[in-house]
């Protein structure tokens, strides 16, 4: 038997195979089983590929050094060759991942249109029974042509298991771009399902441009892979996908690269290139971020978190306007009779519960007149450490009353009201009162006003003004009728058939109730029920009352009211709007809430490293004293804060711990230890448990009534704080006269007393010819050889120096002694 010749094997067709599959020629095939096909065969161009250098580097360092290259030069033009293999490596690696990720993407689409009954336009036939496709790669022309019932290749898109229907459809051609019709095979899922399970065997196109060394990758390591950052996409120009990036006020490094779809590390850099050293989890305010997403050529959308409040206001319509009582505020100076006037009007009694017979806290009335109208009066403090109450009393009125004492004249607090009155744009009438009183001189008050831009009727001014006495009740119906008359001209209307809106007066904390706020309503009809929100809190109303204590179903607008449902403490000044439900209601307190702990962090500047370091050295050296304030409402925490704050300086001050408003609890008694603070209470108590950890813990606590004894306290405390001055007292002097030597003791001056005494133990200072030499201490002081506690002047004695021998005849001692003065802020 001759022995067979070996050979190289190959892809080369046989002879007789290349002349009988000519190009589109159609053969059969053949099965195991007995059965036969009729399938289109198409004979391509060999692609004409470069030959790999790297596999034959060897060849290319012989040729290079025959052509007298050193072997540097060598290394580096293998090195040159092996990235540009790498690179083309790495290039074709991307294609081939589009590629299959765009087929996935055509499967899905076709499982897609199967299950909804709708005809794939991927399944192309052609229409004399061939299959045709032209893969969307970089081919860019026909790689597969298939009998329609042959099979479903991935590259094409276009084999099917099983015909079922063929139609028409319109397909743009990728290279030319004409649009022509071709049939389409309609497939079930079923049938491509068990082509792609049962098929895998089979030699197909997809099975030859997937092949990697003879191995296919699945799609999971193709996908790590790409994740690795191992591929270099070729055409990432096409693939790049403009989005529109919504953008909040503030927005983390983190969040916004999510939402560009970007690797936060890349944004992080993008950061650092604009001078911004930032980590992936700070926030960056928004006008940043918008520099970082048009620097990635996305869209910027910008929002605001404000937006939740949109529409919280309402505008009245001017059919359903209807009158409403004024609001007239009291303003005026300290002892001036405010609270005794709205006592006559109200045919009441506040002033005389008041603690020092002062006002410290805002009141809201309501007072009927004898003709059924009603007046809402507001009463505010005239003490000076109150001016926060006042302007927010002028802020929320329709008139001022300006109330000026006839005897006592224009005094601080009276200009600061004129001044409120003018800044909120509000009219004014002035009420002289105490008229009855001896010495009242109400022309002299008319004059003065003069100077503050108050110009009476009488003086052929615009403002009204009214003598009165509020003790005897003298002329308290002009002063009413002048208030209604004032209203009339202000024409004040608002719709009672809306939704509530107001602002609060005053807010405190009762005892079995929670936080209750004052409110005045400006608009619209409060219900027990109603959701509302007010500043950073929110609630639901569970009570309303007037200012007697009764208890209502309603408030109407111009009405006061105290208000029972606060879920935490609202602060005087606060709006306070009824909402549509609970969870607007949280929205709206939260994002208020938000922004003031923002506005609290944000940081104006920044500080130089000199500036930094000189501050904490002033801080080292400023003293504190620190406070725990507990008041019974709010507007008297804040007055009583702003106060002692106005007592610090350079050298001391005052450090507000904690500002509350209700009883002194235990937890108050515990930040007290903790922080060294002194407890102080202003028309509150302690509670049970409080006073027993007061009494065992030995915390001190003082309990005011008067604002003006809290202050003075408060000021003595930081007086005996501050460093004491220190006062020279000259006592006497003396002249040498001879210098004596003792080996044991030095040198010994023999003076002679000219003024005062000489002390033993104090402070001297040694004097030639007019010229401090020496400041120290006297070692010791000797009468005819014995210890002396001091010498008289008129007497000789010995006086020998602390560490100093440096003594000349003539020089003058003088003694002087140091004593400490306190001070006083």
């Amino acid at each position: 038997m001759a022995e067979q010749k070996k050979g190289t094997l190959s892809l080369s067709c046989p002879n007789n195979f290349k002349k009988m599959a000519s190009p589109n020629e159609k053969i059969r095939q053949s099965f195991s089983h007995g059965k036969t096909k009729l399938v289109t065969v198409e004979v391509k161009k060999k692609r004409g590929v470069s030959r790999p250098l790297g596999k034959n580097l060897d060849g290319l360092t012989g040729l290079s050094r025959n052509n007298g290259l050193t072997d540097a030069e060598l290394e580096t033009r293998i090195k040159a060759v092996k990235d540009a293999i790498r690179v083309d490596k790495e290039q074709e690696e991307s294609r081939l991942i589009q590629e299959r990720e765009r087929r996935e993407q055509e499967l899905q689409q076709t499982e897609r249109e199967s299950d909804h009954g709708v005809e794939s336009p991927s399944a192309v036939v052609a229409q004399n029974g061939d299959t045709t496709n032209k893969s969307s790669g970089n081919f860019g022309k026909n790689e597969a042509e298939t009998k329609r019932g042959t099979g479903y290749d991935r590259v094409s898109s276009a084999r099917a298991p099983r015909q079922t229907k063929n139609t028409e459809t319109e397909e743009e051609d990728f290279q030319t771009g004409a649009i022509r019709k071709v049939p389409v095979v309609k497939k079930g899922i079923k049938e491509l399902r068990e082509h792609y399970t049962t098929g895998s065997s089979k030699i197909s196109i997809h099975n030859a441009l997937d092949a990697d060394d003879g191995k296919t990758r699945s799609l999971t390591s193709i996908k790590k892979a790409k994740k690795k950052g191992r591929f270099i996409q070729s055409s990432s120009e096409d693939l790049k996908v403009i989005k529109e990036v919504i953008l909040p006020e503030t927005i983390s490094v983190q969040e916004l690269s999510n939402r560009m779809a970007i690797r936060t590390g890349d944004v992080v850099k993008t950061l650092m290139k604009f001078g911004v050293m930032i980590t992936a989890n700070k926030i960056i305010d928004a006008d940043t971020a918008e520099l970082i997403v048009l620097e990635y050529g996305h869209k910027v959308k910008r929002v605001s978190d404000s937006d939740v409040e949109i529409g919280l206001r309402q505008e009245d319509e001017k059919a359903e306007l209807l009158p409403r009582p004024p609001v007239v505020t009291i303003m005026g100076h300290v002892d001036h009779g405010k609270t005794s006037l709205l006592d006559a009007l109200r045919k009441t009694d506040v002033a005389a519960n008041e603690a020092g017979g002062i006002t410290q806290r805002i009141g809201a009335y309501q007072v009927t007149i004898s003709d059924g109208r009603k007046i809402t009066f507001i009463d505010t403090p005239g003490h000076a450490a109150f001016t926060e109450m006042r302007s927010r009393g002028a802020n929320v009125t329709d008139i001022v009353i300006l109330v000026v004492a006839a005897d006592d004249g224009i005094k601080d607090q009276t200009i600061e009201a004129i001044n409120h009155a003018k800044a909120a744009s509000v009219p004014v009438i002035v009420a002289i009162n105490k008229i009855d009183k001896h010495g009242a001189n109400p022309d002299n008050i008319r004059k003065n006003l003069l100077n503050h831009g108050i110009v009476v009727e009488s003086y052929g001014g615009d403002v009204m003004d009214v003598e009165i006495s509020a003790k005897s009740g003298m002329n308290l119906q002009k002063l009413e009728e002048a208030i209604l008359l004032q209203a009339e001209i202000l024409d004040m209307k608002a719709s009672p058939n809306r939704k509530a809106e107001g602002v609060v007066i005053e807010s405190k904390v009762g005892k079995g109730l929670g936080p209750i706020a004052t409110v005045l309503i400006k608009k619209g009809t409060l219900r027990s029920g109603d959701i509302f929100v007010s500043g950073t809190v929110y609630g639901r109303v569970r009570a309303i009352r007037n200012d007697r204590g009764e208890d209502l179903k309603e408030i109407t607008p111009g009405m006061p009211g105290e208000i029972v449902g606060f879920n935490g403490s609202t602060a005087p000044g606060d709006d306070f709007i009824v909402v549509e439900n609970e969870a607007k209601a949280k929205e709206i307190s939260d994002y208020r809430d938000r922004k003031r702990r923002e506005l609290a962090w944000v940081v104006t500047s920044r500080t130089p490293n000199e500036q930094m370091f000189s501050q904490i050295e002033a801080d080292e050296k400023l003293r504190t004293l620190s406070i725990i304030v507990k008041a019974d409402v709010q507007g008297s925490a804040e007055a009583i804060c702003s106060s002692l704050q106005k007592l610090s300086t350079e050298e001391v001050a005052v450090k507000i711990v904690h500002a509350g408003i209700g009883e002194i609890t235990e937890n108050d008694v515990s930040l007290a230890i903790a922080s060294g603070a002194t407890l102080l209470g202003f028309n509150v108590r302690a509670n049970m448990l409080a006073r027993e950890q007061i009494t065992r813990d030995r915390i001190q606590v003082k309990y005011y009534s008067i604002i003006y004894d809290l202050i003075s306290d408060v000021s003595t405390l930081l007086s005996g704080l501050l460093t004491p001055d220190i006062k020279e007292n000259i006592l006497g002097a003396a002249e040498v006269r001879k210098i004596f030597e003792i080996s044991k003791f030095g040198k010994i001056a023999g003076c002679m007393v000219t003024d005062g005494i000489i002390k033993r133990g104090t402070r001297i200072r040694l004097m030639r010819d007019g010229v401090v030499v020496h400041t120290g201490d006297i070692k010791s002081v000797k009468r005819n050889k014995d210890d002396a506690k001091e010498v008289k002047a008129g007497f000789e004695c010995g006086i020998s120096l602390e560490n100093y021998n440096d003594i000349h005849s003539r020089d003058i001692i003088e003694c002087f002694e140091l004593e400490e003065v306190a001070r006083q802020l």
